[in-house]
C-alpha cells in the first residue's frame, strides 16, 4: 500500500455498515496502476461486460472515474467497463481505489457498488444479487438484503423462500441496524415461560439469553404469567408486513434530477442522454406550468389536456416498470 492509501475497515454483519463502507470506499485515495495488473471476475452481472457500453466510455473521451478493486486479488470490484474501456483506448495505467477487506466481503461490496450507479442492474440481475447475498448472509433481515441488492423487502422475502425454505422455529434476524431479532416473537415468549415456569427466581438477563429475546420482554412474560394472561401476545407469530408503512417525507425533486444528470452511466450513453432531455422537459413544465396553462389558445387547451393526461399515464407505466 502507497504512503497516502488508507484502507477502510472490514464488513461486520449488517448491511448499514455495508452501505456505509461502499460510500467510504468512494472517497479513499487514489491509485495509478498498470492497467494489466487487475483480474475480471465474478460480475454480479449476468453478462459481465456490456461492449456497447464499454465502447460508449472509450469514445467518450472524458477522463474515466477510479475502479474499486480488492488489494489481495488484484480483482475489480465495481468497474469492469471503465477497465476495458481504458484497455480499449491503450492506456498504461488506470486509476484505482482499492479495499483490503474479505473476498467474500468484495463480493457483497460488488453487489451494492453496482446497484446504485453505472449500468443499470436488470430485475433479473439484482434478483441473483440478492440470492448471491442472503447465500453469504442467510441471517440478514429482508429489509437489510433488499438495501443492498435493490430491491423490495416483499420481493426479497420471495426470493428468501426459495433460496432457503421456511424459517425454521426460533430463527433470528440481523437488520439492517445490526440488532437481530425473532422472526416469530411468539417461539421466544413461549420459551421464555416455560424457562420461567421451571425457575421463578431465575434473572431475566439468563431467561432472555436462553430464550433469546430481550430481558424487557421477559419481564412482560413475566408480569402477563403473573396475571394469568397468556404470554405470546396477540399478533406475536410470525412477521407479516401488509400493513403499509405511513409516508416518509417527499423526495427532494430537484436534488434527484441534478444527480441523475451527473451520472455518467446517463451521460455517456444515447438512451441516457434522451432520458435526460425528457427530464429536462419535465423539470421545464413542472416550473412553469401555470403559466403554461393560462397562455395556451383557447382551442388548443382540450387537444393538450387530452394529450398531457395520455403522457401522464406512459410516465406512470415508466414509473411502474422502473420499481
Amino acid at each position: 500500500m502507497s504512503e497516502t492509501a488508507m484502507s477502510v475497515p472490514a464488513c461486520r454483519n449488517d448491511a448499514d455498515h455495508l452501505l456505509a463502507l461502499r460510500d467510504d470506499l468512494l472517497r479513499l485515495p487514489v491509485e495509478e496502476i498498470p492497467v494489466g495488473a487487475l483480474r475480471v471476475t465474478g460480475s454480479p452481472r449476468s453478462r459481465a461486460e456490456d461492449p456497447d457500453h464499454t465502447r460508449t466510455l472509450a469514445e467518450a473521451g472524458d477522463a474515466l472515474p477510479p475502479v474499486i478493486a480488492h488489494r489481495p486479488s488484484m480483482t475489480v470490484v465495481d468497474g469492469v467497463h471503465r477497465l476495458r474501456a481504458a484497455q480499449s483506448r491503450g492506456a498504461a495505467t488506470i486509476a484505482v481505489r482499492f479495499y483490503d477487506g474479505s473476498m467474500e466481503d468484495a463480493r457483497l461490496l460488488a453487489v451494492a457498488l453496482n446497484v446504485t450507479h453505472g449500468l443499470p442492474l436488470t430485475l433479473a440481475e439484482r434478483t441473483a444479487a440478492a440470492e448471491r447475498v442472503l447465500t453469504a448472509r442467510p441471517t440478514w433481515s429482508d429489509r437489510a438484503v433488499a438495501s443492498v441488492a435493490g430491491l423490495s423487502p416483499g420481493k426479497t422475502a420471495q426470493i428468501r423462500r426459495r433460496v432457503l425454505g421456511p424459517a425454521v422455529p426460533g430463527t433470528m434476524r440481523v437488520g439492517r441496524d445490526g440488532r437481530a431479532r425473532p422472526v416469530d416473537a411468539s417461539h421466544g415468549r413461549a420459551l421464555a415461560a416455560a424457562l420461567l415456569r421451571e425457575d421463578p427466581t431465575a434473572s431475566l438477563r439468563r431467561i432472555a439469553r436462553e430464550a433469546g429475546i430481550s430481558p424487557a420482554t421477559v419481564a412482560d412474560v413475566r408480569d402477563r404469567l403473573a396475571r394469568g394472561d397468556d404470554p405470546v401476545r396477540p399478533g406475536d407469530g410470525p412477521r407479516r408486513r401488509t400493513t403499509p408503512k405511513t409516508p416518509g417525507p417527499a423526495p427532494d425533486v430537484g436534488e434527484i434530477h441534478s444527480r441523475l444528470r451527473r451520472d455518467p452511466a446517463l451521460r455517456l450513453s444515447e438512451t441516457g442522454r434522451s432520458f435526460l432531455r425528457l427530464l429536462d422537459a419535465g423539470a421545464t413544465l413542472a416550473r412553469h406550468r401555470e403559466g403554461i396553462a393560462a397562455s395556451l389558445p383557447p382551442h388548443c387547451k382540450a387537444a393538450a389536456a387530452h394529450l398531457a393526461e395520455a403522457y401522464a399515464q406512459s410516465w406512470q407505466k415508466l414509473a411502474n416498470e422502473l420499481q
